[in-house]
């Protein structure tokens, strides 16, 4: 009896670790499809900015190729939901058809139990039992036994009860778990559906700009003396800002010290640093070739370029000086941060809430960013001295 009941709490404690677990797994995932949704719906924002301010099929190319790329996650991650579902509501039935073999088993005993009572129940049998008593100390426990027998009865009678609620409750979750699975099967078609839509305008795109191949190497053109404007102007603040830290102040002026401790902190927090911005990487670091005229090399990325939201706040990634603020033709206002001798930038800031010599914290809101020929982007560095960082290597 008491090893039946032994099994089927055992049987409960497994069934309820096994919800936990799928309960911490599913909302990871969760919250991955939540962030890759939220990146889709910013993008969605930034494409129809495009086709009202601007005809930048590159920067449209560009945006539909990562909505692509979401998409593709978004089914991946349905199809690795669908089959933990899948294993989970099968290992949950092997269980539930335990617990209810178990239950059943319990029932039937003290049914049984019971009637062998109701069929016992002549008071003078019980009476005699007790007379037959080898003592008098045998006797009492014999009264006791009686008195006692209706009580635990009634005790064994609430576990099974209890047990058949457990096993209930059981049931209504993996009814539950069946629902989600199916809603999951239904969200999956869908993403299917939006990745063709999205997969049929990234080649609406492509043939467009091999219609219009002069037009729009004329643009990359222009884009590329932007970049390498911005380039060049980051690289002489940054060398000059090294070259203070290792030459003698000038007279009069105050030398500008390497904070070590600043410096160490920040290296020890490579891959942990928090991002500047919400949403998705639509520039990656370094020099890439343009994504239709394969032979055609693009200007160099020496940060990562991050879609957000119109109007939002823009943060330093780590504790440090403002070094610099600065305007650049085509990036709007910049932000440079020291950190020792790591710099941080955040380019494309439509108003600025720092100025140089201000020291900011972690998570601080240094601008806000701009929208500039319908892209809403912050172009973000990371450089360890005069040396530019593939940013998200350094962030979390």
């Amino acid at each position: 009896m008491h090893r039946r009941l032994k099994h089927i709490i055992i049987a409960v404690i497994c069934l309820s670790a096994s919800a936990v677990l799928h309960a911490q797994n599913t909302k990871a995932q969760e919250e991955k499809r939540a962030r890759l949704e939220k990146e889709i719906a910013i993008i969605d924002r930034q494409l129809a900015d495009n086709k009202s301010k601007s005809d930048n099929s590159l920067a449209d190319l560009t945006l539909i190729r990562k909505k692509v790329s979401n998409r593709k996650a978004l089914v991946t991650e349905s199809d690795r939901l669908i089959r933990k579902y899948k294993d989970d509501i099968y290992l949950t039935q092997l269980k539930i058809n335990k617990m209810q073999a178990r239950v059943d088993t319990l029932t039937e005993y003290y049914s049984r139990m019971v009637i062998s009572a109701y069929k016992n129940r002549d008071a003078r049998v019980w009476y005699m039992y007790i007379l037959a008593s080898d003592n008098i100390s045998q006797a009492f426990r014999r009264m006791g036994y009686f008195r006692n027998l209706s009580s635990q009865m009634q005790d064994e009678a609430r576990r099974i009860r209890q047990a058949q609620e457990d096993l209930e409750a059981e049931k209504e979750r993996l009814a539950q778990m069946k629902k989600d699975a199916e809603d999951v099967k239904a969200a999956r078609v869908k993403e299917l559906d939006e990745l063709k839509k999205d997969e049929t305008k990234a080649n609406a795109v492509v043939k467009k700009l091999n219609k219009d191949r002069k037009t729009y190497q004329a643009q990359l053109k222009a884009k590329r003396k932007e970049v390498e404007k911005l380039n060049k102007e980051i690289e002489r603040i940054i060398a000059e800002a090294v070259k203070g830290k290792s030459q003698p102040a000038a007279p009069g002026k105050k030398k500008t010290e390497v904070d070590p401790a600043l410096a160490a902190e920040f290296a020890k927090n490579k891959g942990r640093l928090p991002w500047p911005a919400d949403g998705p990487v639509v520039g990656t670091f370094g020099v890439h070739y343009h994504p239709v005229y394969k032979n055609l090399k693009l200007p160099p990325n020496n940060g990562i370029d991050i879609a957000v939201s119109k109007g939002e706040s823009i943060k330093a990634v780590f504790s440090g000086v403002v070094q610099q603020v600065m305007v650049v033709p085509g990036y709007n206002q910049c932000v440079m941060v020291d950190h020792g001798n790591h710099y941080t930038l955040y380019c494309k800031l439509k108003s600025v809430s720092v100025k140089a010599g201000d020291s900011v914290k972690t998570g601080q809101t240094i601008g806000v960013i701009d929208t500039i020929n319908g892209q809403t982007q912050l172009h973000f560095e990371l450089w360890q001295g005069q040396k530019a960082q593939n940013p998200e290597n350094w962030l979390q």
